[in-house]
């Protein structure tokens, strides 16, 4: 990540030493340790949300074209993309079915 060395770590650490002192120095590096693993994360969420993104565009894509298609002569990854998409509207009308149940034997 950074290309710092062994005596410029030393070189760090005893400035650290003098600016900050003994009893402040060990809470200033776990400060920085949360800053960093805080950035970390952010950067981790970040991806998975643009790859959830990606992957949804993916599917509009491919939905606009079994719309536009013969429904017969789908591709492999047609097929699967179609599938993955009736998955997740079975899923969405799940608990609105549940409700409307529910209104229903009431």
């Amino acid at each position: 990540m950074f290309d710092i060395g062994f005596w410029e770590l030393i070189l760090i650490s005893v400035l650290g030493l003098l600016v900050l002192g003994p009893e402040r120095l060990p809470g200033a590096i776990r400060s920085v340790q949360r800053t960093f693993a805080s950035i970390r994360s952010f950067g981790t969420k970040m991806q998975a949300e643009l790859n959830h993104e990606l992957r949804v565009k993916e599917l509009h894509e491919n939905l606009k074209k079994i719309e536009s298609g013969d429904m017969e002569n789908l591709t492999p990854e047609l097929k699967r993309s179609l599938e993955e998409l009736e998955a997740a509207a079975e899923q969405v009308r799940e608990p609105y079915a549940k409700k409307q149940e529910k209104k229903d034997e009431k």
